[in-house]
């Protein structure tokens, strides 16, 4: 049976609030074919979010109608092999709430993050053309762009890997808003500089990777640096979910079909963002 994660608007919600809404679903999902699965809420978003398994998307609304009202905003179809990246590693209490471990100092955030990567393109190449201090320089201009769009749509710097930068976002339009940003911006640089021709490939994945310190694992970041390594020079290659989240949002996205990647099971559907 298909898998579904769908997307909920709850300001002001509370765990209780969910937990009870949760076991009216699980009172009448029966009816309707539906099996619901996990539930988590992001209090700070007011967002919260169900994984199911149904018939159908609107099999799964039909048990919300019935249940308490409280519809989905969006219902994202979701691979069942890739449930466990958007699901992380945290372990399911018996009323289906995600808990995310607790770890001393460690700060655990149960919301569905978007990781986008960028990547310099033929930075070995720049280096025996420019030098070090030329390539270092276009480095520098590169990480400032980034920085700069990663703080104008409030996302994170997680690390630098050497030739481009690896950032998350509570918000998959705020992702896709500060890439395009960066594009833009990196165009202008070589229109200004054409001697120096930066350009970049980005890509994005949504999910709830896995945060140890301040970094992030598991699926989505692996799958983020595989549409990234898949983006040609000045693209945005994002997975389909993170097209799905950013519906209303004022984006434009091509489907690229479906792509084999190396480590995961099955071809991913992918798009790109339509200049």
């Amino acid at each position: 049976m298909p898998m579904y994660m769908d997307i909920h608007n709850v300001p002001g919600a509370t765990v209780e609030d969910l937990r009870k809404a949760h076991e009216a679903d699980m009172d009448i999902q029966h009816k309707h074919g539906v099996q619901c699965l996990r539930y988590w809420l992001n209090e700070e978003a007011g967002k919260a979010f169900c994984l199911f398994e149904a018939p159908s998307a609107e099999a799964a609304n039909s048990v919300h109608r019935e249940a308490h009202g409280l519809l989905a905003e969006k219902i994202i179809e979701v691979d069942g092999d890739m449930a466990e990246g958007f699901l992380g590693g945290g372990a399911t209490d018996d009323a289906g709430a995600v808990r995310l471990p607790a770890e001393a100092g460690a700060r655990h955030d149960s919301a569905i993050r978007s990781v986008m990567f960028t990547d310099i393109v033929g930075s070995t190449a720049l280096t025996q053309r420019l030098g070090d201090e030329g390539a270092m320089h276009l480095l520098r201009v590169h990480d400032r762009i980034v920085r700069g769009a990663l703080k104008e749509n409030g996302g994170r710097e997680v690390k630098h890997t050497g030739d481009g930068i690896m950032a998350a976002f509570h918000s998959a339009a705020s992702a896709m808003r500060a890439a395009c940003a960066i594009q833009e911006r990196l165009s202008q640089h070589r229109q200004q500089t054409p001697e120096q021709p930066l350009e970049v490939c980005i890509g994005a994945a949504v999910g709830e990777p896995i945060e140890e310190g301040d970094d992030l694992f598991g699926s989505t970041v692996q799958l983020a640096a595989r549409l990234c390594a898949h983006a040609s020079p000045g693209q945005i290659v994002v997975s389909s979910a993170i097209a799905d989240l950013c519906l209303g949002k004022g984006l434009q996205f091509t489907d690229l079909g479906e792509v084999a990647f190396k480590g995961f099971p099955n071809p991913i559907r992918i798009n790109a963002i339509a200049n």
